[in-house]
C-alpha cells in the first residue's frame, strides 16, 4: 500500500493516498532554513497592477521559496484569492486539488486554480524544495486552463527547468528591490515568460542578461544594503554622487515613489519576512530596521501593507 507521511500545522498525518486513512499526533510546524517570501501589498497589486494596462492581464501577488520544507502543509477548503504554482525541485510531496489526490516528486510542478478545494504538504522523510507564485489577472484563467490542457490535470513535469528558475529568480530579485513602476512592469512580463517556458518546456531558451545598473538601481542597492539603519535623503543622493533635489527627481520618475517610501516599502517588505519566519518580537524587529520607536514602525507597516504587524503575523497561514 502506498503511504506518505505529512504534517498538517500542528497535527502529523500519515496518509494512505487510496483512502487517506489519518492517524493524528502533534507536532509543531517550524520555519524552513534559507526560506524566503514577498508578500506585494495589496494596496500596490490595486493601485499599480490592476489599473496598469499592461500588467493587469498577469500579475504576481505573492512569491517564495522554501528549501527542505519538512512539516509543510497547507489547507485551503474554500481554495484561494489567487492561482498558485507550486514547483518542486528535490524531495517529495503530496496534494489534493479538487479531490484529486497526486503525488509530488523531483520535477514535477502543481497549477492550484483560483477559488478551488485543496491541500499539500512536504513528505516528513525526503521534504520537498519547492518554488511557488501566486498569481492573478485577466488572463490567468485561461493560461491555467491551458496548462491543465496541456498536461492532462493539475500536475506537469519540467523536463529542462534551468531557464524556468532562472527567471523566478530575476522575477524575485526585482520585486525584492521595491514596488517602483519599472520593477512591477519588468517582473510581472518575467512571469509570462516564466510561465510560458512551462507550458512549452521543451521550446524555451534562457533570459536575457539583466540591465546595466543607472543611479536609481545603485541606491537601490544602498537600501538594500542599509535596512538596519535610518537614511536621510541627503545620504541615499550623496551614495550615488547627486544632489537631492536631482536625485529625487530622477527617482520617482523612473520609480513613481520619492527615495524615502521607496525605501520604507523595501523596510516593510523584509518587516514581512521577519513576522512570517522568525518568532522575534515586533519591537525587536522595528529595531532589527533601524526604528528605535515600535509605535512608529508600525504605523509606517500598517501604511505600507494595510494592516498591524500583529495581524499580518496572525494572516501568516495564507502563504505557501
Amino acid at each position: 500500500m502506498d503511504f506518505l507521511t505529512i504534517f498538517s500545522g500542528q497535527e502529523y498525518k500519515l496518509l494512505e493516498m487510496d483512502s487517506m486513512a489519518t492517524m493524528i499526533q502533534l507536532k509543531k510546524k517550524e520555519g524552513f532554513e534559507g526560506q524566503k517570501a514577498i508578500v506585494i501589498p495589496r494596496r500596490i497589486l490595486a493601485n499599480q497592477c490592476e489599473k496598469n494596462s499592461i500588467i493587469s492581464t498577469l500579475y504576481v501577488t505573492d512569491i517564495g521559496y522554501y528549501p527542505r520544507a519538512k512539516y509543510h502543509f497547507r489547507e485551503r477548503p474554500t481554495g484561494a484569492d489567487q492561482h498558485i504554482l507550486i514547483y518542486c525541485q528535490t524531495g517529495s510531496g503530496a496534494a489534493e486539488i479538487n479531490g484529486e489526490k497526486l503525488h509530488i516528486r523531483p520535477g514535477d510542478f502543481l497549477i492550484i486554480p483560483r477559488d478551488a478545494p485543496h491541500w499539500y504538504a512536504a513528505d516528513s522523510d525526503h521534504p520537498w524544495t519547492i518554488y511557488w507564485v501566486h498569481f492573478k489577472g485577466s488572463i490567468s484563467e485561461a493560461i491555467v486552463s491551458l496548462i491543465n490542457k496541456q498536461f492532462g490535470g493539475a500536475k506537469g513535469y519540467l523536463r529542462h527547468a534551468g531557464s524556468s528558475i532562472a527567471l523566478f529568480e530575476e522575477i524575485y530579485n526585482q520585486l525584492e528591490k521595491g514596488y517602483g513602476s519599472d520593477n512591477l512592469v519588468y517582473s510581472n512580463m518575467c512571469l509570462s515568460h516564466f510561465l510560458t517556458t512551462l507550458i512549452y518546456n521543451e521550446k524555451f531558451g534562457t533570459p536575457d542578461q539583466p540591465p546595466q545598473h543607472d543611479n536609481v538601481d545603485q541606491a537601490i542597492e544602498f537600501f538594500r544594503a542599509n535596512l538596519d539603519r535610518m537614511l536621510t535623503l541627503e545620504e541615499i543622493a550623496s551614495s550615488v554622487n547627486l544632489s537631492t533635489s536631482h536625485f529625487s527627481f530622477l527617482f520617482k520618475k523612473k520609480t513613481g515613489f520619492p527615495p524615502i517610501e521607496y525605501f520604507n516599502h523595501l523596510k516593510m517588505q523584509k518587516a514581512c519576512q521577519y513576522l512570517l519566519f522568525t518568532e522575534l518580537r515586533i519591537k525587536e524587529i522595528a529595531i532589527c530596521l533601524g526604528m528605535d520607536d515600535a509605535y512608529y514602525f508600525s504605523r509606517i507597516f500598517s501604511k505600507v501593507m494595510g494592516v498591524s504587524p500583529k495581524a499580518y503575523r496572525e494572516m501568516k497561514g495564507h502563504q505557501s
